[in-house]
């Protein structure tokens, strides 16, 4: 049996939607889904109307292009909530923290001891080992206030 005997290339189209929603299972990153989408309108239409292999794979250009501006439009209007919406800025994750004073701070400033790494840090005067805590991080510049006693 070939794939002209179950459809000829809307069958192609519709199992590379397949392919692709499989994908967007297996990898989630939200962009295959709507390539999936505009493969599955393109086989359909296909299966309708029979036309070129050219013009099939501009439709699927133009519906991909639609389709991933419909979703980038979607996910604006409708953000999808998180249970930690600062799990990918480290910045916003360090304010807050207590960390110590590693190298004296001054005018010129001085470093701070953050994790396992040693961060520039601005603020009022502090001496080594004084507990600081971060207020801002400006680039990758900490800015710290004492910790009250």
């Amino acid at each position: 049996m070939t794939l002209d005997a179950i459809g000829g290339a809307g069958a192609a189209w519709l199992i590379a939607a397949l392919a692709l929603g499989v994908a967007e299972l297996a990898i989630p990153g939200v962009f295959a889904i709507f390539l999936a989408i505009a493969a599955a309108v393109v086989g359909i239409a296909t299966l309708v109307v029979p036309v070129p292999v050219e013009a099939q794979i501009g439709a699927f250009a133009v519906w991909s292009v639609v389709t991933v501006l419909v979703g980038k439009r979607w996910y604006r209007d409708f953000p999808v909530a998180s249970s930690d919406p600062q799990l990918n800025d480290r910045s916003a994750r360090m304010v807050g923290e207590t960390v110590v004073v590693e190298v004296g701070i001054d005018a010129d400033g001085g470093r701070v001891r953050i994790g396992d790494g040693s961060w520039p840090a601005r603020g009022p005067i502090a001496a080594a080992g004084t507990r600081v805590r971060i207020v801002e991080v400006r680039g990758g510049l900490v800015i710290v206030e004492p910790v009250d006693a």
